[in-house]
């Protein structure tokens, strides 16, 4: 749907890989989906594991020991769902982390530069 996908496979030696790919869209390209159907997409895969941990906090409070099993396996198979699209979009840790930095970077230096010419 919005072109990621990602899954596991063990190779012959016995170790397994986790692959994760985005498809690169050329200019040319005609799009599969909208951008309505992109954001329904992210939409739905960031509040379904909102939604576990609320039921978790609610089986957790009432003390439903039984309910509280079913949740949490609900809680991390979401969270690893959000987790492997995450990381196909955004692409590997070490692009994770250069994107944060330059973001923090560049936060940074904005409210310093506002600092100085308010000064």
């Amino acid at each position: 749907m919005v072109g990621l996908r990602w899954w596991n496979h063990i190779d012959d030696d016995g170790k397994s890989h986790w692959v994760f790919e985005a498809r690169k869209e050329l200019k040319q390209e005609k799009r599969t989906s909208s951008e309505a159907e992109s954001r329904i997409f992210w939409l739905g895969l960031i509040t379904c594991p909102i939604m576990w941990v609320i039921f978790a906090f609610s089986a957790l409070f009432s003390f439903k020991l039984k309910w509280l099993a079913v949740v949490t396996m609900g809680v991390v198979l979401q969270g690893a769902n959000l987790y492997g699209y995450i990381r196909c979009k955004v692409g590997n840790r070490s692009n994770l982390t250069s994107m944060a930095t330059t973001y923090l970077g560049k936060q940074f230096l904005k409210h310093n530069i506002k600092d100085d010419q308010i000064s």
